[in-house]
Protein backbone atom coordinates (compact mmCIF):
# COMPACT_ATOMS: atom_id res chain seq x y z
CA UNK A 1 0.00 0.00 0.00
CA UNK A 2 2.87 2.45 0.76
CA UNK A 3 4.39 1.28 -2.29
CA UNK A 4 1.95 2.54 -4.17
CA UNK A 5 1.42 5.68 -2.29
CA UNK A 6 5.82 6.57 -3.21
CA UNK A 7 4.81 5.69 -6.99
CA UNK A 8 2.10 7.88 -7.60
CA UNK A 9 4.03 10.91 -5.59
CA UNK A 10 6.98 9.94 -8.16
CA UNK A 11 4.68 9.86 -11.09
CA UNK A 12 3.66 13.44 -10.03
CA UNK A 13 6.79 14.55 -9.70
CA UNK A 14 8.08 13.55 -12.72
CA UNK A 15 5.16 15.82 -14.65
CA UNK A 16 6.89 18.91 -16.17
CA UNK A 17 5.15 22.62 -15.40
CA UNK A 18 3.15 22.06 -18.59
CA UNK A 19 1.88 19.17 -18.04
CA UNK A 20 0.75 20.05 -14.37
CA UNK A 21 -0.62 22.91 -16.03
CA UNK A 22 -2.68 20.94 -18.29
CA UNK A 23 -3.96 18.27 -16.01
CA UNK A 24 -4.94 20.56 -13.71
CA UNK A 25 -7.00 22.47 -16.43
CA UNK A 26 -8.60 19.24 -17.98
CA UNK A 27 -9.51 17.79 -14.22
CA UNK A 28 -11.21 21.09 -13.18
CA UNK A 29 -12.91 21.54 -17.03
CA UNK A 30 -13.80 17.99 -16.45
CA UNK A 31 -15.17 18.34 -13.13
CA UNK A 32 -17.24 21.34 -13.91
CA UNK A 33 -19.02 19.74 -16.78
CA UNK A 34 -20.09 16.58 -14.59
CA UNK A 35 -20.93 19.16 -11.85
CA UNK A 36 -23.06 21.02 -14.32
CA UNK A 37 -24.35 17.77 -16.00
CA UNK A 38 -25.10 16.03 -12.96
CA UNK A 39 -27.10 19.21 -11.44
CA UNK A 40 -29.11 19.60 -14.60
CA UNK A 41 -27.62 22.78 -15.72
CA UNK A 42 -26.82 21.81 -19.08
CA UNK A 43 -29.96 20.25 -19.45
CA UNK A 44 -31.40 23.19 -18.45
CA UNK A 45 -29.33 25.42 -21.41
CA UNK A 46 -29.36 22.55 -24.21
CA UNK A 47 -33.79 22.78 -23.25
CA UNK A 48 -33.56 26.75 -23.67
CA UNK A 49 -31.38 26.17 -26.82
CA UNK A 50 -34.04 23.87 -28.32
CA UNK A 51 -37.10 25.44 -27.47
CA UNK A 52 -35.15 28.81 -28.93
CA UNK A 53 -34.71 26.68 -32.50
CA UNK A 54 -38.32 24.99 -32.19
CA UNK A 55 -39.32 29.09 -32.04
CA UNK A 56 -37.28 29.97 -34.54
CA UNK A 57 -38.58 27.31 -37.26
CA UNK A 58 -42.47 27.70 -36.70
CA UNK A 59 -42.35 31.72 -36.08
CA UNK A 60 -39.10 32.97 -38.31
CA UNK A 61 -37.26 30.38 -40.40
CA UNK A 62 -35.65 33.33 -41.74
CA UNK A 63 -33.95 33.99 -38.22
CA UNK A 64 -32.65 30.15 -38.29
CA UNK A 65 -31.05 30.41 -41.44
CA UNK A 66 -29.41 33.68 -40.52
CA UNK A 67 -28.07 32.20 -37.58
CA UNK A 68 -26.79 29.61 -39.56
CA UNK A 69 -24.87 31.40 -41.91
CA UNK A 70 -23.27 33.96 -38.89
CA UNK A 71 -21.74 30.67 -37.47
CA UNK A 72 -20.36 29.73 -40.82
CA UNK A 73 -19.16 33.33 -41.06
CA UNK A 74 -17.06 33.05 -37.94
CA UNK A 75 -13.45 31.78 -38.44
CA UNK A 76 -12.60 28.11 -38.86
CA UNK A 77 -11.29 28.23 -35.19
CA UNK A 78 -14.40 29.59 -33.61
CA UNK A 79 -16.75 27.25 -35.56
CA UNK A 80 -14.46 24.34 -34.62
CA UNK A 81 -15.23 25.34 -31.15
CA UNK A 82 -19.36 26.17 -31.10
CA UNK A 83 -19.57 22.54 -33.13
CA UNK A 84 -17.51 21.15 -30.01
CA UNK A 85 -19.50 22.64 -27.61
CA UNK A 86 -23.24 22.87 -29.16
CA UNK A 87 -22.71 19.61 -31.15
CA UNK A 88 -26.36 18.09 -31.22
CA UNK A 89 -27.28 21.86 -31.64
CA UNK A 90 -25.24 22.18 -34.67
CA UNK A 91 -26.04 18.55 -36.08
CA UNK A 92 -29.69 19.62 -35.99
CA UNK A 93 -28.95 22.86 -37.83
CA UNK A 94 -26.96 21.54 -40.49
CA UNK A 95 -30.21 18.96 -41.40
CA UNK A 96 -32.08 21.84 -41.08
CA UNK A 97 -30.41 23.33 -43.52
CA UNK A 98 -29.54 20.62 -45.51
CA UNK A 99 -32.10 19.88 -48.97
CA UNK A 100 -33.47 16.86 -47.79
CA UNK A 101 -37.43 16.89 -47.56
CA UNK A 102 -39.01 19.07 -45.47
CA UNK A 103 -40.85 15.59 -43.12
CA UNK A 104 -37.43 14.33 -42.59
CA UNK A 105 -35.55 17.36 -41.53
CA UNK A 106 -38.48 17.34 -38.89
CA UNK A 107 -38.27 13.90 -37.47
CA UNK A 108 -34.40 14.06 -37.23
CA UNK A 109 -34.06 17.56 -35.62
CA UNK A 110 -36.91 16.72 -33.17
CA UNK A 111 -35.54 13.50 -32.66
CA UNK A 112 -32.26 14.79 -32.15
CA UNK A 113 -33.37 17.31 -29.50
CA UNK A 114 -35.50 14.76 -27.85
CA UNK A 115 -32.50 12.51 -27.69
CA UNK A 116 -29.88 15.34 -26.72
CA UNK A 117 -32.39 16.33 -23.53
CA UNK A 118 -32.78 12.67 -22.50
CA UNK A 119 -29.20 12.26 -22.31
CA UNK A 120 -28.74 15.47 -20.38
CA UNK A 121 -31.79 14.40 -17.78
CA UNK A 122 -30.13 14.55 -14.43
CA UNK A 123 -29.99 11.52 -12.52
CA UNK A 124 -32.68 12.88 -10.47
CA UNK A 125 -35.20 13.31 -12.46
CA UNK A 126 -34.53 9.85 -14.34
CA UNK A 127 -35.05 7.44 -10.94
CA UNK A 128 -38.56 9.09 -10.17
CA UNK A 129 -40.87 6.67 -10.96
CA UNK A 130 -44.83 7.31 -12.24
Amino acid sequence: MQSQATDERNAERSKGPVEQVIDTLASGMGNGVGWLAEHGVLFAIFAIIWVAVGVGLVMSQGTVDQTWETIRSLPIVVQAVVWLVFLPVMAGLWIWESTWPLIVRIVLVASLAGWNLLILLPKAAQSVKP
